[in-house]
């Protein structure tokens, strides 16, 4: 038995559960999601508050943090690699993918110079993502790679990287 089986024998179930659903009621799959974070006291460091869970982001202390946690791009990136696992599992799932195990690794650059007020050609943004998925499966190459492609396609935050969404103030 692989590592992952109960898992995606339960992760079915709740997928024909959440089809039912939603083909019941479309609008019960349109859910609103929020976060909010403070900056605490004379630590700088910023709460973030994702429904029901709170983590803690920090600068390095090179801008004035204590490193007690991720900064702010170092979130965007774990949270393109966990919904990227997330999405692998579940399309694996829909395409019955067999899966012993994944891990998704992502990198990406930043110039800072735009970030600490220094004259830069463009505005400071995450640059280069890249991602890599190690998938540990007994499917053949061209299941894999529809696998990949099913990701690619229906992947949230990765859509919200590659064709932004608008975010205003308000």
């Amino acid at each position: 038995m692989a590592q992952l089986d109960d898992y995606l024998k339960r992760k079915t179930a709740a997928l024909k559960a959440r089809q039912a659903d939603f083909t019941a009621d479309a609008d019960k799959a349109l859910v609103r999601i929020g976060a909010s974070c403070r900056i605490a006291g004379n630590s700088g460091v910023r709460p973030v508050r994702m429904g029901d869970y709170t983590v803690i982001t920090d600068s390095a202390p090179g801008l004035a943090g204590f490193s007690l946690g991720p900064t702010a791009p170092e979130m965007l990136l774990g949270a393109l690699a966990s919904c990227l696992a997330h999405t692998y599992v579940i399309q694996a799932v829909l395409l019955n993918v067999p899966l012993d195990s994944l891990e998704v690794s992502i990198s990406a650059q930043l110039d800072f110079k735009g970030v600490v007020g220094l004259p830069a050609p463009d505005a400071p943004m995450l640059q280069d993502i890249c991602y890599h998925a190690e998938i540990g499966t007994s499917a053949d190459a061209a299941l894999v790679d529809q696998l990949h492609q099913a990701v690619e396609l229906y992947c949230p935050v990765l859509n919200t990287l590659r064709l932004p969404a608008d975010v205003r103030r308000e």
